[in-house]
C-alpha cells in the first residue's frame, strides 16, 4: 500500500505548478485586455469576451512569422502537433486573422500569413502583453519582476541546447 508523506503541500507549490498557474493567469489577462481593446475588430473582441478565443489561439499570435510560416514550422515553434495547429489555423482563417497562400519558394507548400485584420489583432496582442507585464511589475515590484524575467530567460535558454 502506498503511504504519502505527512507534508503533501509540495505537490501544490512546486515550481512547475506555479509557472503553469502564472501562465494561465497572464494569458487570461491578455485575452481580457484584448476583448476590451477598441482597436480590435468588433467580431474578434466579442469572441475574446465570450472566451471563444483561448490561450491555444494565442500560439498563432505568438509564433506566426510576419512574413508567414509553413504549418509544420508554426506547429514546431508552438510545441503542438501539425494536426492541432491545423485546427487552430482553420479557426483563425474563418475569423479572418490568417490566410493560407502559396509559398513563393516552393509551389507545393503553403504559407500561413496574417491578414490585415490579423495584423490589427497582433498589435492588440502587443499592447495587451505590455499592459499585463506592467500590471505584473506593479503587483510584485520592479526588482522582483526583473529577477523573475532574467531567471525565466536563463532557464528557458537552457532547454534550447
Amino acid at each position: 500500500m502506498y503511504s504519502s508523506s505527512p507534508d503533501d503541500t509540495w505537490r501544490q507549490i512546486h515550481l512547475g505548478r506555479l509557472l503553469g498557474h502564472a501562465l494561465r493567469r497572464f494569458d487570461a489577462r491578455v485575452l481580457a485586455l484584448m476583448a476590451r481593446d477598441v482597436e480590435v475588430p468588433l467580431a474578434l473582441a466579442h469572441l475574446a469576451a465570450r472566451q471563444q478565443v483561448t490561450a491555444a489561439h494565442i500560439h498563432i499570435t505568438r509564433h506566426l512569422a510576419l512574413e508567414g510560416s509553413r504549418l509544420t514550422e508554426l506547429a514546431a515553434r508552438a510545441g503542438m502537433s501539425k494536426q492541432a495547429m491545423g485546427d487552430l489555423v482553420d479557426q483563425c482563417e474563418a475569423w479572418g486573422l490568417v490566410v493560407r497562400e502559396a509559398d513563393p519558394r516552393d509551389a507545393r507548400a503553403r504559407l500561413v500569413r496574417f491578414t490585415p485584420t490579423g495584423l490589427a489583432w497582433l498589435d492588440a496582442f502587443r499592447r495587451a502583453v505590455a499592459q499585463a507585464e506592467a500590471e505584473f511589475r506593479a503587483e510584485v515590484g520592479h526588482e522582483v519582476a526583473t529577477v523573475v524575467m532574467l531567471g525565466l530567460e536563463a532557464y528557458a535558454a537552457g532547454g534550447a541546447a
